[in-house]
């Protein structure tokens, strides 16, 4: 079996170290990153399990990683626990930032970060399910009815109706994909929640 892969993005090679630790023992591929711009990029490159971010970090903080993320459809659901010694001031900053991932303040124990793993999984499932809700619907008029397509002008639109068809059918090839993967995301993350749970036990 593959194993999952859990990114951990810190500007501290000790911090980094830490966590790694404090981890339960699995079948995880630990991944670091440096800094916010490579822990991007690793996580594009290797869509990871879950992500475990510092905040303040130099040439892109952890919002700013967040932030590109989720313009990444294959991407939004991934778990996120970010991670900062300053609260107030990341609450300040971004006050809407506990809806895209769990939050744990450092210094922090074991016990702690595995809740904080425990409930971002929680969130990424929410995030999945108000994205399924949400995808935007096109209503197209059958020409089986002598309905076409207009333009803003009023002018009929046969090659707009066409184009809007091959969008519709672009849209679905592509949320069969993002099924397909969310299934292996899910089942990556329910093994995720079973070590959890054995842990904290």
């Amino acid at each position: 079996m593959e194993s999952q892969k859990i990114l951990i993005v810190d500007d501290s090679k000790t911090i980094r170290m830490q966590i790694k630790d404090m981890l339960p023992k699995g079948n995880f591929e630990i991944l670091e990153a440096k800094d916010g711009a490579e822990g991007l990029e690793m996580i594009q490159q290797e869509r990871p399990s879950l992500v475990l971010l510092d905040f303040f970090m130099p040439r892109m903080n952890g919002w700013e990683v967040v932030q590109q993320v989720q313009t990444f459809p294959k991407l939004q659901t991934i778990p996120i626990v970010m991670m900062s010694g300053r609260r107030e001031d990341v609450e300040k900053a971004v006050p809407e930032l506990f809806d895209y991932f769990e939050f744990v303040s450092k210094p922090f124990e074991q016990n702690l970060l595995l809740k904080a793993i425990k409930s971002a999984t929680t969130k990424a499932k929410q995030r999945y399910q108000e994205l399924q809700h949400t995808r935007p619907v096109t209503l197209v008029n059958s020409t089986s009815h002598g309905v076409e397509a207009e333009s803003p002008n009023g002018v009929s639109d046969r090659d707009g109706f066409a184009g809007l068809k091959a969008e519709i059918f672009e849209l679905r090839n592509e949320n069969a994909k993002l099924k397909s993967e969310l299934m292996g995301l899910k089942k990556q993350v329910s093994q995720i929640l079973l070590v959890l749970k054995q842990k904290l036990k």
